[in-house]
């Protein structure tokens, strides 16, 4: 899996994501759901305490996938382009959390 590009906005996350077919949009979401939110609380533990019921993501998600001739450019600006206080927390490198 590669993460092209992470940002936040007031109240959300955006990942722009590169994987194998082998893996599911479920299960990638599952993936960096459950990476992120360990390592937070590992950092960080009293954000554990502050949250309803001890947990960080939600239970939905939003994704869309693209083809192989799919305009991952396009995809970029409107990740980028979402809210008014985006901000870029990582670009195009080989997944390493944190």
């Amino acid at each position: 899996m590669k993460f092209l590009e992470i940002g936040t906005d007031k109240d959300h996350v955006h990942f722009l994501v590169q994987s194998v077919p082998m893996y599911n949009v479920a299960k990638i979401v599952t993936i960096i759901k459950s990476l992120t939110a360990r390592e937070i609380f590992r950092r960080c533990p009293q954000v554990k305490k502050q949250l309803w019921g001890g947990e960080f993501w939600t239970d939905g998600y939003f994704a869309s996938t693209v083809g192989k001739h799919g305009d991952e450019g396009k995809i970029a600006n409107y990740v980028k382009n979402q809210g008014n206080e985006y901000n870029k927390l990582h670009d195009d490198r080989q997944l390493r959390l944190f």
